[in-house]
């Protein structure tokens, strides 16, 4: 019997909110669970999402309700710390193995990619093996009882198609037709701007902590 639960149809800032979680507690996994402060500087960065989004504490919280009420996050409270810090819960409602979600969480904040470009841009969550292991990763989730991702037909060419995830439902996400996810001149500021950024997240945690001791 197949107790897994149905897949949800989520907004695209809960899609937002959940990418966030899902990268930070690979990325910064000391910072993570994350304040909300942080999850709003998170969803909010110039690097690694498309489309970029300028979301403030009230849009974040109501996402954060929304997504409570469907089981897939939860709150952290206690220790040292009196703030209250958020968690996603997708691979315990899910069937899935971390570097499986390590692609789902790409596909939600970057929108549709080839298996080469997830494979490019996986590399501070994980690191597959091959783009054949990447590939047999991505065949588990779209061949499940219940699909986590389909693929999208190849662009004129492209030799690779890219894939979506299945968490907005089948309507195509952002979609970077516009603009090519290829790794080039502009990947390395890309890396250093993520740094930055990550950086700045961390400053926020202390910060927040700092506070906490204080009051």
């Amino acid at each position: 019997m197949d107790t897994t639960a149905t897949l949800p149809v989520l907004s695209t800032e809960e899609q937002r909110v959940l990418g966030v979680l899902m990268e930070k507690a690979k990325t910064t996994p000391e910072y993570y669970p994350l304040t909300l402060n942080a999850l709003v500087a998170a969803c909010n960065q110039k690097t690694s999402r498309k489309p970029v989004v300028n979301y403030d504490d009230t849009t974040v919280i109501t996402t954060l309700d929304s997504l409570r009420k469907k089981g897939l996050v939860s709150t952290v409270t206690g220790g040292s710390s009196r703030v209250t810090k958020y968690k996603h819960n997708f691979a315990v409602l899910y069937p899935v193995i971390p570097a499986e979600v390590v692609i789902i969480c790409l596909l939600l904040l970057r929108g549709p990619q080839t298996p080469g470009e997830l494979n490019t841009n996986s590399g501070r969550m994980h690191e597959f093996e091959s783009l054949d292991d990447l590939q047999s990763f991505l065949d588990n989730l779209a061949n499940a009882d219940q699909p986590y991702v389909r693929q999208l037909p190849r662009r004129p060419g492209q030799k690779e198609a890219r894939y979506m995830h299945l968490l907005g439902g089948n309507e195509l996400p952002y979609d970077s037709d516009t603009e090519p996810n290829e790794a080039g001149p502009s990947s390395e500021l890309e890396a250093r701007l993520t740094k930055v950024e990550a950086e700045m997240a961390a400053l926020r945690a202390e910060f927040d902590k700092l506070m906490q001791e204080l009051s």
